[in-house]
């Protein structure tokens, strides 16, 4: 479960990145637990643990089916608009784990050239990004 973000006239993004690699950037997100109420519940947890944020309503957006190396993994995409942010009130495991790698939330303009400029992963969801991102402008 991921969470493309709208912040104004921004994309709200995670720039991941390790020592001696290249930088990508993909969106906030990741499993349902057992203590989340449901699949929506889910985007507003990650979030807050995330990049300290809360969301207005997730709509879904993509679902994106991968062959992992033990099983196949199917990726929920949602849509929300970013309420609110402050990092200080972040608090996943993920933030502060040096296994992690780079975790930095970056705005990005909703422009086709500058989100066709990211290495942004998974590639269904590069592409579904650029073919929407003016309506997301216009709205």
């Amino acid at each position: 479960m991921r969470v493309v973000l709208l912040d104004g006239d921004h994309l709200v993004l995670l720039r991941r990145g390790w020592p001696g690699g290249s930088p990508y950037w993909t969106t906030v997100g990741g499993s349902v637990e057992p203590d989340d109420a449901g699949l929506d519940a889910a985007p507003r947890r990650e979030v807050m643990e995330e990049i300290g944020a809360t969301i207005g309503p997730a709509t879904p957006l993509l679902t994106v089916t991968e062959p992992g190396e033990t099983l196949t993994v199917t990726q929920h995409f949602f849509l929300a608009d970013l309420l609110d942010m402050h990092l200080d009130r972040r608090d996943g495991r993920e933030v502060d784990a040096p296994d992690t790698g780079d975790f930095e939330p970056v705005r990005i303009p909703l422009d086709p050239t500058a989100v066709a400029a990211l290495d942004l992963h998974p590639p269904e969801l590069a592409a579904y990004v650029l073919a929407h991102v003016e309506a997301w402008r216009a709205r």
